[in-house]
């Protein structure tokens, strides 16, 4: 019954804000003024095209998300004050989300953005009595908070400068000034969220702590709220746009590269996918990058290319991501680990799941006929036109990105080839205890529904474009004629020729079905080469897949190995143990010395807290005398 009234709640939601969503993408407006009263003011409620594209995305995973966690949530049943909670903040975390993309005051932004935040942190903490979900909670708040801080200083700063905290107010700030640094707070305060290099160390502990449905949404949707804060600010700079560009293509293609070398080297594929998650939202990044470049250099056509592809890959991801945790969520709740190491032949138990784990590995390593290969496509197509100017440095920076993609699909792949194969082909490596099988049909309804998308936007792009375009049209920008056929017609080439795929690779399956109809299927072992003896231990494990790459790119793959040496006169050794986890570069090199030094600095004022009545009633007495003094002299 829980379940029934949450699916009925957050769908009347979705249903309720897509329709006008939709209206607006279509070119009708929306626009709703609550009073406040004197504390708040006036709330504008606004759904311009931007808005409505994102909340449609929200609302589509968000829906999928509950209906997939319904199903996942019954293994908590005997928890019913943690569910009531959890399913509570869950559909709080929803609004707020719309709340985000629609309002357009300031202070009341930063409120519903830090209910989000918080929301979200309850999801996470599910599990609130295990360890590492606490730490990971505690990660996950600072650097959100963090990340408001940010943003409430630039908002703060805009209003001194105008009077208002209406987003107009930004516009009109941006417009008129360079504002560097309040366009750096933007970006760190909504790159926290999003998940840029330096930025994502909460990416890789909040994803596994979570339950797998809230792992989706959070990368599905959450990241995204810090790619619709970046865009709201970046369609907005006037004042050196080239060089802005420059500089966060730069930031994306190095986040791209970073997050799928790290994805490719770990076992825990909830962590790997949260990797994935930091390559992807670099990706969109480069998009805007591009965008930004094109603006900067007068150039229409690399501008409508640039942000067609990060709106689009915005939805991919989303799509892909959220299909990718919960087929990683089924297979947590009938193994009960995330090591990929422990599993193995799990495609005979879950052939669903396996089947839909694959589609979504296609999807995000950008292959035909799915959506990923769409918005790569546009990124590549954006590159390749920019190759045509006459500046030399923009072209080696476009050769540059378009290797650092490349090579980024290139490890993809690698690492999906791993993750799949160590998962769902050969035999287990460990025992489990329970025989694993398909989960319900429930469970598996939405994972449908979303690969049904993806095919969808693989063979018909070329109608996705149509709202994208509407996007790019509110943000100033006139979409020129010249620059269609590039993005439009190709497309419609790509789609036609993906449809083609998808037709042989049918005909094929349907011709082999027809002449093994009346064959009988003898089966015998595999030939071994002589050797008939194999062990579950023999066979490639997911560390020994990546080892060569891993070691290749040693200085941002830091492995930590955990054994002790055989000694040089050691004939009969003993046995011995060997464990190794890799580390989280910037955690390691740069985040852990900072705290460290901090908490040392702080150290040298442990004297104030001595536990004497006294000594505190005469610090109130100096700070008090201290007011006074800087009152007289009107520096309060």
């Amino acid at each position: 019954m829980r379940s029934f009234f949450l699916l009925l709640f957050v769908a009347l939601t979705a249903v309720i804000t897509t329709i006008p969503a939709i209206g607006v993408l279509l070119g009708n407006d929306f626009s709703l003024t609550i009073n406040g009263g004197e504390t708040l003011g006036p709330m504008l409620l606004q759904i311009d095209p931007l808005s409505a594209w994102f909340m449609i995305i929200i609302n589509i995973t968000l829906v999928n998300g509950a209906i997939y966690g319904s199903g996942y949530m019954n293994a908590y049943e005997n928890r019913r004050q943690d569910l009531n909670l959890h399913w509570f903040m869950f559909v709080l975390f929803h609004i707020s989300m719309l709340l985000v993309c629609m309002l357009r005051n300031g202070f009341v932004f930063l409120i519903v953005w830090e209910i989000m935040t918080l929301s979200s942190l309850m999801l996470v903490l599910f599990d609130h009595d295990k360890a590492n979900t606490l730490k990971a909670g505690l990660n996950y708040l600072v650097q959100m908070h963090l990340g408001v801080a940010f943003l409430s200083i630039a908002f703060i700063w805009v209003f001194v400068a105008t009077g208002s905290v209406g987003f107009n107010s930004i516009t009109i700030f941006l417009q008129n000034n360079k504002a560097y640094w309040v366009i750096a707070l933007f970006f760190l305060g909504f790159g926290i969220k999003a998940g840029f290099v330096p930025l994502h160390t909460w990416l890789p502990y909040a994803h596994p702590a979570a339950p797998s449905h809230v792992s989706g949404v959070m990368s599905g949707v959450i990241v995204k709220m810090g790619i619709y804060g970046i865009l709201r600010i970046a369609t907005q700079i006037s004042h050196h746009v080239l060089t802005i560009g420059v500089l966060f293509l730069l930031i994306s293609a190095v986040t791209t590269l970073y997050g799928i070398l790290n994805a490719s080297v770990h076992r825990d594929f909830k962590k790997m996918l949260a990797f994935c998650t930091t390559e992807n939202i670099g990706i969109v990044g480069m998009g805007i990058g591009m965008a930004l470049i094109g603006k900067g250099i007068e150039k229409p056509s690399l501008m409508v290319l640039g942000y067609s592809a990060a709106l689009l890959h915005t939805l991919n991801h989303s799509l892909y991501k959220s299909l990718l945790f919960f087929s990683a969520g089924n297979v947590y709740l009938k193994t009960h680990t995330r090591n990929m190491e422990n599993l193995g032949g799990l495609i005979r138990h879950m052939p669903h799941t396996a089947l839909i784990f694959l589609i979504g590995a296609l999807a995000i390593s950008g292959l035909p006929p799915l959506n990923g290969f769409i918005s790569k496509f546009l990124i590549y197509s954006g590159f390749i036109e920019t190759f045509q100017s006459k500046n030399t440095g923009l072209i080696a920076l476009m050769i540059l990105c378009t290797t650092i993609l490349s090579m980024a699909g290139g490890v993809s792949m690698l690492t999906f080839t791993k993750a799949f194969g160590t998962i769902f082909l050969g035999v287990p490596r460990a025992d489990i205890h329970r025989q694993p099988g398909e989960v319900a049909f429930l469970m598996r309804l939405p994972l449908y529904f979303i690969v049904l998308l993806m095919l969808a936007i693989g063979i018909l792009p070329q109608l996705v474009l149509i709202p994208v375009y509407s996007v790019i049209e509110s943000f100033g920008s006139v979409v020129p004629a010249h620059a269609l056929p590039t993005a439009g017609e190709t497309l419609t080439l790509v789609g036609r020729s993906s449809l083609l795929l998808i037709a042989l690779v049918a005909v094929l399956l349907m011709i082999r079905k027809a002449i093994g109809r009346d064959r009988i299927l003898n089966t015998s072992p595999t030939w071994g080469c002589g050797y008939v003896a194999p062990k579950p231990a023999m066979q490639y494990t997911g560390k020994s897949f990546s080892k060569s790459l891993a070691k290749l790119f040693g200085f941002i793959t830091m492995e930590n190995k955990k054994y002790d040496e055989l000694e040089k006169a050691s004939v009969f050794p003993a046995p011995r143990s060997y464990a190794s986890y890799y580390l989280e570069f910037f955690e390691t090199r740069i985040i852990e010395p900072l705290v460290r030094r901090f908490l040392g600095l702080f150290n040298y004022f442990t004297f104030i807290h001595n536990g004497k009545i006294q000594f505190y009633v005469l610090y109130g007495f100096f700070f008090v005398l201290l007011l006074i003094i800087l009152s007289f002299i009107n520096i309060i």
